[in-house]
């Protein structure tokens, strides 16, 4: 195998895992399906391209971007989720379904419906292996693993972190101990989005245009990879992000799979489910009656 195909595909599986852990974070302690999450996506490219506009400093851009999408995240959880709190997880859904389609028509109203394309700084190329690597695709899989790494070792030995574990293993117990649940949920959203930003600049590199519906494909992929590592595990979603980006980076390098590389992710996701319905690294829950 190239060893170039290997780092973009590992490159693209860092992204999907950034993404997928606001999604696995926000099961695991809200216990809902977030499905604007991959339209936070789409409001950090904006904030990215108006940044890049006026500045053209793409790390004043990312710092941002990451600013605008935390406050999105919490206002996005304030206004339309905390007030569900309760409520079947059907009508959580449809408002998750209704805030995303909501981000893309407030996107088009502001900024158009046409693709916009948005200068970043050509990082170069360089020879590894006789391969030509490209350095965006090294800068992405480093800083998303130090991400990764750093949101572990913030989850294993914060006292914040330590509370977020709380309230996914029991809201309620959490509650009787002191635990702020409302915080808590407000902060998991806060860094999903948060995480967000940083994969959204990492998807400008590859492709650097902007639209409303930017965030649509990379945000079910994401909840794919989530889902393939098992829903509300952080190293799941991380696994199934980095191992759906490789997959799909490794059809798409294939003449007669290329056109079928969505089909044979999502035929992956059904054949995980079947053979382990919780995901590779998922864990069996008991549930209350």
């Amino acid at each position: 195998m190239n060893i170039n195909i290997l780092l973009d595909g590992l490159s693209l599986g860092a992204i999907y895992a950034l993404i997928a852990l606001g999604y696995t974070m926000v099961y695991g302690i809200a216990k809902m399906l977030n499905f604007a999450h991959g339209d936070i996506i789409m409001v950090g490219a904006y904030a990215i391209l108006t940044t890049i506009t006026m500045y053209s400093n793409p790390i004043v851009a990312l710092a941002i971007a990451v600013i605008v999408c935390m406050l999105m995240g919490i206002l996005i959880e304030k206004i339309a989720y905390k007030p569900l709190r309760g409520a079947s997880p059907l009508a959580v859904l449809i408002t998750a379904i209704g805030v995303s389609y909501f981000l893309q028509g407030i996107a088009q109203l502001i900024f158009g419906a046409e693709s916009k394309p948005i200068e970043l700084p050509n990082m170069g190329n360089f020879k590894l292996l006789g391969a030509s690597i490209r350095v965006s695709s090294i800068i992405t899989l480093v800083i998303g693993a130090i991400i990764m790494a750093a949101l572990s070792v913030f989850i294993k030995t914060t006292r914040t972190g330590r509370a977020m574990l709380a309230v996914s293993e029991d809201k309620a117990a959490a509650q009787i101990m002191g635990v702020n649940v409302n915080r808590i949920i407000m902060i998991t959203f806060a860094i999903g989005s948060a995480l967000a930003a940083f994969a959204s600049l990492f998807y400008l590199m590859s492709i650097p245009s902007v639209t409303p519906t930017l965030g649509a494909m990379p945000g079910i992929k994401a909840f794919t990879a989530a889902v393939i590592g098992g829903i509300g595990s952080i190293p799941g979603a991380m696994v199934g992000g980095i191992l759906l980006g490789v997959v799909e980076n490794i059809c798409k390098s294939i003449p007669f799979l290329s056109n079928y590389t969505t089909a044979i992710e999502f035929s992956l996701l059904i054949i995980i489910l079947l053979v382990r319905p919780i995901g590779l690294l998922g864990k069996k829950r008991r549930e209350k009656v």
